[in-house]
């Protein structure tokens, strides 16, 4: 069989490969992006199951700044072509799949990536310094792997009689298949309220079930939680019309006379338990990463239930050296949290961890400009930043800008877009410096739409919204902090609230010594 040696291997040609196999191509890296299908993004070809996104796409915007254009865009890979952006694709604020699949191709077709379809990974072993990824056209060789396969496989979890439902991979999505019925779905994330939503009308009785409360994206401030599209079924559920979302055990799945009878147990009710009747039960748990591909030698550790691969700081395996993990399944520094599984916020993720790739295995150092320890100088680049960057929005509480004071010059070096937990890592002997993050504020106000604020600069730490936050660092330790009040339109510009106070404290801070 054939074999071929390049410094880096993609697995996987979604979003996220794509992406990354653009970034090392436009820098004239030596890669290979390894795809089993035919064309780029096959993962959308099936899902989500009813084709509609929960992905924003807001074309219209009030600026005309492609950057901050960006923060709306949800969809868009970034690359240098002002056509290959999704919204020449699609005009819809939540966007069909199908037009997603041929943005990629397009996207594919036009930059002419050197992606290899029809190529199934079988085996990634470790090789000495390197890897051999074996496929049936023959292995290839490499410095390292970036695994960008996205998700391979439902989640399943331990339910008695979990092989009675159906899966969300298989479920009819034609809504008359349940008219009239009595349905279980099982799980409360997205893919449980798509459904939900899409038979509402037709079942007779709809219910959510998992261990774990409603998490809804309004009050958790992450994506990836219940969207508000979905806010029929909580009506139905409110609104006592036999729809119920319900926080309990599932303890077991039993078929009766061509119906099922599931016995639960109810989580805020003093261990009541019940047993319910339905005609169809549906899983709706969500995905986890197939682990087929890897050997003893290159098994990574898994977390979440075995969900997803545990990373270091810098998105290589927590076990295995030179294995790296790009994309939705490489979420595990800030699961939960700002928009790593999705396109809006890896794209940002892949940028950066180009950039620490082509140090460590190219000899090219990570980028920085020096700026003057001004004060003025310096809060005027902070705050450009924070009013423009699409990054440090997207990524809000994970990627930060890092000013690190030369001991020599007395000047600062400026580094852009880095995790935060890999910045306290890199710059561990550093003795003055500051990360800039957008972050959100405190989270006890019981109502998300009836916060009560305190528009002083004084108790700008009080803000509830995204807030510029500029964190002062000594070696690893964390030693002052400072808030900026947050601003309705997300223009922190204003003298007396913003720029006054960021001063103040870069020149306090600069004064009391290292």
């Amino acid at each position: 069989m054939a074999s071929s040696e390049h410094r880096y291997v993609i697995v996987g040609a979604g979003p996220a490969g794509v992406q990354l196999s653009y970034y090392l191509q436009q820098h004239g890296a030596d890669y290979l992006t390894l795809e089993s299908g035919d064309a780029p993004g096959g993962f959308f070809t099936k899902f989500p199951r009813h084709r509609r996104l929960i992905s924003l796409n807001k074309v219209h915007t009030d600026s005309t700044d492609p950057e901050i254009r960006l923060r709306w865009d949800w969809n868009s890979l970034l690359n240098d072509d002002p056509e290959l952006l999704f919204p020449k694709f699609s005009e819809e604020y939540l966007p069909a799949a199908d037009d997603l699949v041929g943005y990629l191709a397009e996207f594919q077709r036009v930059h002419r990536l050197n992606i290899r379809f029809g190529t199934t990974v079988e085996r990634i072993t470790k090789t000495g310094d390197g890897f051999t990824v074996r496929t049936a056209q023959g292995d290839v060789r490499a410095a390292c792997v970036i695994v960008a396969a996205g998700w391979g496989a439902p989640f399943v979890p331990a339910i008695k009689g979990i092989e009675h439902a159906v899966g969300y991979e298989d479920m009819d999505i034609d809504p008359k298949a349940y008219d009239n019925q009595r349905v279980l779905i099982i799980g409360k994330g997205n893919s449980a309220f798509e459904t939900a939503s899409a038979i509402l009308g037709r079942a007779s009785m709809v219910h959510l079930a998992s261990r774990q409360p409603l998490r809804l994206a309004w009050n958790t401030k992450h994506p990836g939680d219940v969207r508000g599209q979905y806010g029929a079924i909580l009506d139905s559920y409110q609104f006592k019309t036999l729809h119920s979302v319900l926080d309990c055990t599932i303890d077991e799945i039993r078929p009766v006379d061509g119906r099922f009878q599931v016995s639960i147990t109810y989580t805020h009710a003093e261990g009541e338990t019940a047993v319910l009747d339905y005609h169809t039960v549906l899983r709706c748990t969500g995905f986890q990463m197939d682990t087929g591909i890897f050997d003893e030698t290159t098994s990574p550790q898994m977390i979440r239930d075995g969900r997803m691969p545990g990373l270091r700081p810098d998105w290589q395996s927590s076990n295995v050296n030179g294995l790296y993990f790009a994309g939705t399944i490489a979420q595990a520094r800030d699961v939960k949290h700002a928009s790593s599984p999705f396109i809006d916020g890896f794209r940002y993720n892949l940028r950066t961890f180009t950039r620490i790739l082509r140090e460590r295995y190219e000899g090219v150092p990570l980028p920085r400009a020096a700026t003057p320890a001004d004060p003025g100088s310096l809060a005027e680049l902070m705050l450009d930043r924070v009013n423009w960057s699409s990054a440090l929005w997207t990524q809000f509480e994970y990627l930060c800008d890092v000013f690190v004071r030369d001991e020599d010059t007395g000047d600062f070096h400026h580094y852009e877009d880095l995790p935060e937990d890999y910045a306290v890592d890199r710059f561990a002997d550093a003795r003055h410096w500051y990360t800039l993050a957008l972050r959100w504020g405190r989270d006890d106000y019981g109502d998300v739409f009836a916060i009560e604020r305190h528009p002083t600069p004084d108790r700008a730490r009080e803000s509830a919204f995204i807030h510029p936050v500029i964190r002062r660092y000594r070696g690893t330790e964390l030693v002052a902090e400072q808030h900026l009040l947050e601003d309705l339109l997300a223009e922190w510009r204003r003298p007396d609230r913003h720029v006054e106070p960021l001063v103040d404290f870069l020149a306090k801070d600069f004064t009391s010594g290292p």
